[in-house]
């Protein structure tokens, strides 16, 4: 038996739209689910704990909403130890991306039912748990701002989820002042001045495919750091480009830092988000829980370690 968990609201109404198709495939494979309509990211995971102590074999919770909708349910889908599985139907469906999980409804429905899991690291702080990235500075306040904006449904409307967050970037650009963050990664404390970004990584990317941690990897037992500072916002807007393909990180104005804790703190108040939701503001401290987490996903067949979901669930 599957759970599969439906945000209608994600990605503009394409969470909708997604579980029309998906109930559709479900029926015609005979598949034995139970469907569940998350009511608000609040209440999101009690609605799946209570559903989930009502029966011992799940197999696995299938998630059809985008990155907001899996950080939701993470604290539930951990405390009952069911496996993730993910059908991206949001603006910017980063976990999909991270896990090799197709963006096709079908396709993803199929990665889904085929039973092989990748164990996961968890991002753990004050606010709870964080799947792909807590961003804190630059980035966070872009976030926020794309969430308040007209421009994100108009985007997520027509499929362009990507483009919303480029809009964004250019309309926090014009207003953001960069100032001094100091990170503590492994007890190692640094200091950097005219910061405007720090991003504490568990998966390569966040905001629709910006490789803001390239190297970043689920399973390492580890968090990636990349911290951005010193620069103009003419050099911040030229760097931008460079960070869709991840060339931004032997740029003298990034470092990068790795550990199996951070601790971030600026000079000034600033936004954090964690899976795009916001988490408040600074300062923030996360630390990496090494294979927190089941993770049904294509790339688990090219990896000696994936292992049926049945064989811990």
């Amino acid at each position: 038996m599957y759970l599969l968990i439906i945000n209608p609201r994600s990605g503009g109404g394409a969470g909708g739209r997604t579980w029309h198709a998906v109930e559709a495939m479900l029926q015609a494979r005979g598949t034995a689910y139970e469907a569940l309509f998350t009511q608000s990211a609040d209440s999101a995971e009690s609605q799946v704990l209570h559903a989930l102590a009502r029966r011992e074999d799940w197999r696995a919770a299938i998630v059809v909403g985008g990155d907001g909708t899996v950080h939701s349910v993470l604290g539930a889908l951990r405390r009952r130890g069911v496996a993730l599985a993910v059908i991206p139907a949001g603006s910017g469906n980063d976990t999909a991306r991270g896990f090799g999980i197709p963006l096709a409804a079908g396709a993803a429905l199929d990665a889904a039912l085929q039973d092989r899991c990748l164990e996961a690291d968890l991002l753990s702080g004050a606010d709870g748990l964080t799947l792909t990235a807590v961003a804190s500075g630059f980035d966070a306040q872009v976030a926020v701002n794309v969430n308040r904006s007209r421009y994100k449904r108009l985007c997520n409307a027509i499929g362009a989820g990507r483009l919303a967050y480029l809009i964004g970037i250019l309309h926090t650009l014009m207003t953001f002042k960069p100032c001094r963050v100091s990170v503590t990664c492994d007890g190692k404390e640094q200091a950097f001045e005219k910061a405007w970004l720090v991003s504490v990584c568990n998966l390569p990317s966040y905001g629709g495919g910006l490789l803001i941690c390239p190297q970043a990897k689920a399973g390492d037992g580890l968090l990636d750091v990349c911290v951005v500072h010193g620069l103009s916002r003419g050099q911040l807007l030229r760097l931008l480009p460079t960070v869709v393909k991840g060339k931004h990180t032997q740029l003298p104005f990034v470092t990068m830092l790795s550990g199996r804790s951070a601790a971030v703190r600026f000079a000034e108040p600033r936004q954090a988000i964690g899976d795009g939701e916001s988490l408040g503001t600074v300062p923030q401290a996360v630390r990496c829980e090494p294979g927190a987490l089941r993770v049904l996903s294509p790339l688990a067949s090219a990896q000696g370690a994936a292992r049926p979901c049945s064989a811990s669930g």
